[in-house]
């Protein structure tokens, strides 16, 4: 009869200490993106592209300015073929090359790209479809948000 008490306990123990006791609000099921950029990806068919922090600032003027980074995680180089955002074709400049490991920056201090679409005219806090084509991976939409151009991205011009 003790051996069944014990066992009895000790399982009744081990299912209220595990993380089940947490409930409907614990920290970890409430995480929230910490920056305004969206991610995104491109992992088949032997390709590894990967999206950081995209997000479109909309100039005075209505320009819609691409801010991220793109990265080719494969020794297979690729190449940005093209940009869209909302429809319209960006005007792209500065690298296009993906060779492994070496991003293409839009934007900021490392900044080796830039990417503008004209007539943007949305108001900041919209999203709009940016669309990324690349040589070998393909195309990839992100669904990325609209930042005026002030704060952090005061200094973004088309």
């Amino acid at each position: 009869m003790r051996r069944i008490t014990i066992s009895l306990m000790t399982l009744t123990l081990a299912l209220s200490l595990t993380a089940c006791g947490a409930g409907l609000h614990a920290s970890t099921r409430e995480v929230k993106q910490v920056t305004d950029g969206v991610e995104g990806s491109i992992t088949t068919n032997g390709n590894s592209i990967k999206l950081l922090n995209i997000l479109v600032v909309q100039t005075a003027g209505g320009t819609g300015v691409l801010v991220g980074t793109v990265i080719n995680t494969l020794a297979t180089e690729d190449a940005l073929l093209g940009v869209s955002i909302n429809g319209a074709i960006a005007t792209l400049t500065g690298t296009n090359s993906l060779p492994q490991n070496a991003p293409i920056y839009f934007e900021g201090d490392r900044a080796n790209a830039k990417a503008t679409a004209p007539a943007l005219n949305l108001p900041a806090g919209s999203h709009v479809q940016v669309t990324m084509f690349f040589a070998h991976a393909g195309a990839i939409n992100v669904l990325a948000i609209i930042r005026d151009q002030r704060d952090t991205y005061a200094g973004i011009t088309a």
